[in-house]
């Protein structure tokens, strides 16, 4: 189970300063890849053992002064339904206005964890004024100032507690998700794998039920599918789709293996898709692309390895996954995707045998060493599969200190070349011997 943290408020409270705090990430802004920055409103997080996905809602809202602030209230309902906990931001130094009045009203309904976070208390005088956020009747009231960090540590002793347990899945058949923006065709394919049309209806409208696990058993392939498409008949048009598919995705993320990302072939990948991909490749899960809709794009000889060449130097620098190029409704190359999931899967969990790494490994580092750094040479002279639920690889040398990020990709792509890594991403470590 996911646990997710919603970060709520109105605009300029520093929900943003909060949520780079909470994920360590001080680049929402300046990141590696250029067109990304702006949507990248989610991440991974971690306190006391304790992994989580964190939220900053501010980057979904756009609009005039009316829209937004219906929207504002939209991602909170969405918000309460689908985090685990959510932290409600204001600013100590505007004190209550009648937005945050309005969050507070929709937030009182909920059955879910809310925090409250007085934002902005560096001094004294601040602290003494943030009691006026008591008068939401929402309980405790966190000071913090997300500048500096202060007070975010106890925030999240008290936050943790409220996080479901993991459960560890007993069952061992891999579990694949189909994952893609809305109307990329995600229900059609569930359908074709499936051979039969399944429209989830939900008894109560407008209620969730989280996704869906389906047994495949066919051709000699079984696995589950985890369907997350349809899970919901919208409510209202205009609420905010992305937000909730986003919120979705990554609950379904977190419960699969493999992860299929279906994009459209008339928009080819967008910053959301390119999000999504991160945040498979950074929770360790399996991945493949599958480009749906290709029959109603005009082609020449070139086109596919066109397109694919774009997608991969935009999911660079882990660009070893599969593409699969696709029509659902055409029923092309359907069992091409459930083939590959397969393999990819495969990938994820393949234990390479000591002797094996250590004869094809240390050749290849024999013939080309580290480079000498501040003219000390670098002896790598053992390497091992460590146990885990994605490949992890430790080599150990006598200066793991020297070792630098050029040659840690030399050997990943050592590594993916002689034992076929496909689709997976794959952790190294250089440690002391």
């Amino acid at each position: 189970m996911a646990n997710i943290i919603a970060i709520v408020g109105r605009p300029n409270v520093g929900k943003s300063t909060l949520y780079n705090r909470l994920t360590e990430s001080r680049k929402a802004i300046v990141d590696d890849f250029s067109g990304v920055t702006r949507d990248r409103h989610y991440g991974q997080a971690e306190w006391i053992g304790k992994k989580f996905t964190v939220i900053d809602t501010g980057g979904f809202v756009q609009g005039s002064d009316d829209v937004f602030e219906s929207a504002i209230r939209e991602q909170v309902l969405i918000a309460i339904e689908e985090a685990s906990v959510v932290l409600f931001v204001v600013d100590v130094t505007t004190g209550i206005t009648d937005l945050d009045d309005e969050i507070a009203h929709v937030l009182r309904k909920s059955s879910k964890p809310v925090f409250v976070v007085a934002n902005k208390v560096d001094s004294a005088k601040q602290h003494h004024d943030s009691a006026e956020f008591y008068g939401f009747g929402l309980g405790e009231i966190y000071n913090i100032s997300s500048m500096t960090g202060s007070g975010t540590g106890e925030l999240l002793d008290d936050v943790v507690e409220h996080f479901e347990i993991e459960e560890e899945d007993d069952s061992e058949l891999p579990k694949f998700t189909i994952v893609g923006r809305p109307n990329v065709g995600k229900s059609s394919l569930t359908n074709a794998l499936l051979g039969k049309e399944r429209n989830i209806v939900t008894p109560i409208a407008g209620t969730t039920r989280d996704s869906i696990h389906i047994h495949y058993n066919q051709f000699g392939h079984e696995f589950l599918l985890v369907d997350t498409a349809g899970l919901r008949r919208k409510s209202k048009v205009n609420e905010d789709i992305e937000f909730y598919s986003v919120m979705r995705t990554i609950k379904a993320l977190e419960d699969s293996d493999v992860v299929i990302l279906m994009l459209d072939a008339k928009d080819g990948i967008e910053a959301q898709d390119i999000n999504i991909f991160h945040l498979a490749e950074k929770n360790k899960k399996g991945i493949m692309i599958l480009v749906n809709k290709w029959d109603t794009v005009e082609k020449d000889h070139k086109t596919a390895k066109l397109f694919e060449e774009s997608i991969r130097s935009k999911i660079a620098p882990f660009s070893d996954v599969p593409i699969i190029f696709t029509s659902v409704t055409e029923k092309q190359r359907i069992f091409k995707t459930v083939e590959t999931a397969m393999e990819v899967y495969q990938n994820k969990t393949k234990k390479i045998p000591t002797s094996k790494l250590n004869d094809v490994m240390l050749d290849i580092i024999e013939k080309y060493p580290p480079p000498a750094n501040k003219g000390k040479f670098i002896k790598i002279k053992y390497v091992t599969q460590l146990p885990g639920r994605s490949p992890m690889f430790a080599f150990f040398c006598n200066l793991p200190q020297y070792i630098k990020d050029p040659y840690k990709r030399f050997v990943e792509n050592k590594l993916r070349e002689h034992f076929d890594f496909k689709g997976v991403p794959i952790q190294i470590y250089f440690r002391q011997k």
